[in-house]
């Protein structure tokens, strides 16, 4: 094994000292608190919460779970709407991205060896933040690979949350008849190239990306935007993922496609799906919501995979949405 591929499994030594960045159009929203946290693996999180907007009715808290490549600092705007509302705003950095700890020595991979080191984060926030600190009662807001995540662990039993509202749930992926191909080419290599990039996979932050052949949004502003923030403080970026990243991501997919397990969800739940997703599968999200007990699902059409950053049209629509489920009766 040559010496760049050692240096590229081995584990990073610490966490970066990363407080909550901002850039002009895009600082922290105030009164708002920040610090990190260690889950029960050793892992170091970073968080951050906001009270709800003063003289408006208090409604509990909601969590915010981010997708793959996500940081805090791309939330602002919607701490700002939930506070405005009422909410306290709560949300956290995922392992291996954002300021928290990066696993890699080469820190623009994007990787974890399965997404139960992501129910460690989730359990780490709830246990040592979210319940000490923040005001009941508690919803989810999640987005993407953040929404499988809040799915397991509804499924490892935790009831955390009173409703959940998951938006372009990562419940499977746009591959096209590549698919079969991509699940079982990370299976086989994972066990000796877990740490590598995915074929094809660069360590270009995937904020750098053209808006003309972004696949997210359609909001031109708000995309460059976060290009802007990673550039400005590029300890935020995040380049593709791992082989082991995508393998754990297909384990996920395939739990929560086994009707049994589906059975097993009785969350109170409001699936949010985008017309226009080129990244994950509208369809799945339609099948899943058919088997739920207690959930739905809305369809925004026109909108891309991040439906929070999205043109404002787009957005009132998932707003709407979200005041008619949240905080429920």
């Amino acid at each position: 094994m040559s010496s760049a591929s050692s240096l590229a499994e081995t584990p990073a030594a610490s966490a970066p000292d990363l407080p909550l960045c901002g850039i002009p159009g895009s600082l922290p929203p105030p009164r708002g608190r920040a610090g990190f946290l260690r889950t029960a693996d050793g892992v170091q999180i970073r968080y951050a919460h906001w009270p709800a907007d003063a003289g408006v009715p208090a409604r509990g808290t909601v969590t915010i779970l981010t997708g793959r490549t996500e940081f805090i600092e791309k939330y602002y705007e919607v701490v700002r709407d939930l506070t405005a509302r009422g909410f306290a705003a709560a949300i956290f950095d995922w392992r291996g991205q954002g300021g928290s700890e990066r696993l890699l020595r080469n820190s623009i991979k994007g990787h974890v060896s399965s997404f139960k080191e992501y129910q460690q984060d989730l359990s780490a926030f709830v246990r040592q933040v979210l319940f000490p600190d923040c005001p009941a009662p508690h919803f989810v807001l999640g987005h993407s690979m953040g929404s499988v995540v809040a799915l397991d662990s509804v499924l490892e039993g935790h009831r955390w949350f009173d409703r959940m509202v998951l938006l372009t749930p990562m419940l499977a992926l746009n591959l096209g008849r590549g698919g079969p191909v991509a699940r079982a080419m990370s299976r086989t290599l994972r066990p000796a190239l877990g740490w590598a990039f995915i074929p094809g996979g660069t360590h270009r932050p995937i904020t750098e990306r053209p808006f003309a052949t972004n696949p997210v949004t359609s909001d031109a502003q708000r995309y460059a935007q976060a290009a802007d923030m990673v550039r400005a403080h590029s300890g935020l970026g995040l380049g593709a993922p791992t082989i082991g990243w995508l393998a754990a991501a297909f384990d996920i997919m395939d739990r929560l496609a086994d009707p049994e397990a589906v059975r097993r969800i009785r969350q109170p739940l409001l699936l949010v799906a985008a017309g226009n997703d080129r990244i994950v599968s509208t369809r799945a999200v339609e099948r899943l919501s058919a088997r739920l007990i207690a959930g739905g699902h809305v369809i925004i059409p026109g909108a891309r995979h991040e439906i929070l950053m999205e043109t404002d049209p787009i957005r009132a629509q998932f707003w709407a949405a979200f005041d008619a489920f949240i905080p429920g009766d």
